[in-house]
């Protein structure tokens, strides 16, 4: 058929299809999954944003679902696999919702009909009651109990004493790393990152702004070094320039140019373009060298670095086009030779590509930490910030499901505050969502589930039994939960855990939103329909026996 009108139950396959395959690899105890090229190499991954996106889809939902997941990994870095899980939940209890819904109405000409414009008041009423309520939820149900990592007391101290600030940046980035490469070489890692952004930190400038500077010039801060294991990569001073040098630029038209620059003691120029065997020449003459064919990406980043503008013509050199170099030199890696920041060594290219790819991940987690994220409800308010609905910067909570069940106790007591509505439909949007929060925690202790019910119930016996509203203790310096933090399991970002939340409940809202799917031959639906045709008419020429 080529349109295929919207079913309720068909979303519900779909997403419990993708979940499938990422509880695989879910929790502590999750597997890695095998890659494998037509070219024989092999790599192994459990990052859950590679495992989707190269999932071969053919159905347009399942593609929009991944694409929901592709844009929320790369704005925070994190959560890909818990993405899928929170939305196969929501959807699972919609469906039970609707199914118990009265019979059809006479605006309804089937029961799937009203199903479906149940499922989407309810994902419209979680997205509205997220927006309105979640961020003062998070702030005064999760934050009280949550640890700030202050950047302040990021310090260039890599070996920094338990329960420190420094120690909570390299907890978190190694309980991130762990997600993603596992135990192996997660603490190595997550040590080569924090000494990169200790480097990288700039004196009175806000995190947020730090952050976005590695960000966006990661690809010029590091170079990938195949055939080496990982414990070679390294932190070395210094810009990475991928091209190597010369000692030998035009005609006598150059040699004034030349001359002036040899008078303002310029030794190394850096050039975009690739230049003439004459310009090189000449260049070799005056005991110049020349850096030619840099990408735009790493002069970007060397100007922002030295503080220097590019020349925009050649016969007004002005101090302002030249830096001053503290060192200069070649360095061998593997065969080619080249100036860098952060060396990352890997058997092969698909897994220096995942170890590049997971930092750059971990610094959009970081960005999404640091960064303003939560809005401030009262701010002439001397109280503390969680109990004006903020979420603060560095915010961050003890990992295995502790975020989950803080807010599913948080989310029952709003709902108890409202309970007194006639609305249905607002009444059960709170126990929904806490529900399925509920479902994190459960698969990553799915394989001892009394574990669960023993932390979850050592959680809530530290909570203090108010009905309505929360007043918790809050403190910068240290977790002040200590039966919590018996927990070792690393750390998780609160504002991530915030984003993921409207990121699953935006996507759950537009996957309902479709009235129907119109199917278009793809290149790769079509291949598969012609090797589908070539067996039928394989087995239509066999003869009868």
């Amino acid at each position: 058929k080529s349109v295929q009108h919207f079913c309720f139950k068909h979303v519900l396959q779909t997403v419990c299809a993708l979940e499938a395959v990422v509880l695989r690899s879910f929790g502590p105890q999750g597997g890695q999954v095998l890659f494998t090229r037509d070219t024989g190499q092999a790599m192994l991954s459990c990052s859950g944003t590679h495992i989707l996106t190269a999932l071969h889809l053919e159905h347009p939902l399942a593609r929009m679902v991944v694409e929901c997941v592709r844009k929320h990994s790369t704005a925070t870095g994190d959560g890909s696999k818990t993405f899928i899980l929170l939305l196969a939940s929501l959807l699972r209890m919609i469906h039970t919702i609707a199914c118990k819904e009265p019979n059809v109405s006479h605006t309804y000409n089937s029961r799937e009909a009203a199903e479906a414009a149940t499922a989407r008041h309810l994902a419209d009423k979680l997205l509205v009651f997220a927006l309105e309520e979640m961020n003062s939820l998070v702030a005064k149900g999760v934050v009280p109990y949550g640890y700030c990592v202050l950047w302040e007391d990021f310090t260039t101290e890599t070996q920094s004493l338990p329960h420190t600030n420094n120690h909570g940046v390299q907890k978190l980035l190694s309980s991130f790393f762990h997600t993603r490469l596992g135990y192996t070489h997660c603490d190595l890692i997550s040590n080569l990152t924090c000494r990169l952004l200790q480097q990288l930190k700039f004196n009175n400038d806000q995190p947020s702004l730090a952050l976005q500077f590695v960000n966006d010039n990661f690809p010029a801060l590091h170079t990938p070094v195949t055939g080496f294991p990982i414990s070679c990569s390294r932190l070395i001073e210094g810009q990475v320039i991928h091209r190597d040098f010369f000692s030998v630029w035009s005609e006598r038209s150059l040699e004034c140019f030349l001359e002036s620059l040899q008078s303002l003691g310029v030794s190394v120029l850096f050039c975009a373009l690739k230049q003439s065997p004459a310009a090189l020449a000449s260049a070799a003459q005056a005991e110049m060298c020349v850096v030619e064919c840099i990408s735009e990406d790493e002069l970007s980043l060397f100007v922002k670095l030295s503080g220097t503008t590019p020349v925009s013509d050649c016969s007004t050199i002005e101090p302002a086009n030249i830096a001053t170099l503290t060192f200069c030199h070649r360095i061998l890696l593997g065969v080619h030779r080249y100036d860098n920041v952060l060396v990352l060594c890997g058997p092969g290219e698909g897994q220096t590509d995942q170890y590049a790819c997971a930092i750059q991940d971990a610094i959009c987690m970081m960005l999404t930490t640091y960064g303003q994220s939560g809005k401030t409800v009262d701010t002439s308010s001397n109280s503390p910030p969680y109990q004006r609905g903020r979420i603060l910067p560095g915010c961050v909570i003890p990992a295995g499901g502790i975020f989950e069940i803080l807010l599913n106790h948080a989310i029952l007591h709003h709902r108890h505050a409202v309970s007194e509505s006639a609305d249905i439909g607002i009444d059960a949007v709170p126990q929904l969502l806490a529900n399925a929060l509920l479902t994190v925690p459960q698969q990553i202790y799915s394989n001892n589930l009394r574990h669960f019910l023993q932390i979850q119930s050592r959680i809530l016996r530290y909570l203090p039994n108010q009905s309505h509203t929360l007043h918790f203790p809050y403190k910068e310096e240290e977790i002040p939960v200590e039966g919590v933090s018996m927990l070792d399991t690393g750390l998780e970002s609160v504002s991530c855990k915030y984003e993921l939340l409207l990121a699953v409940l935006q996507c759950l809202r537009s996957l309902l939103r479709v009235d129907m799917v119109l199917c278009t031959q793809t290149a790769l639906h079509a291949r598969s329909q012609r090797l589908a045709n070539i067996s039928w008419e394989g087995t239509e020429d066999e003869p009868d026996d």
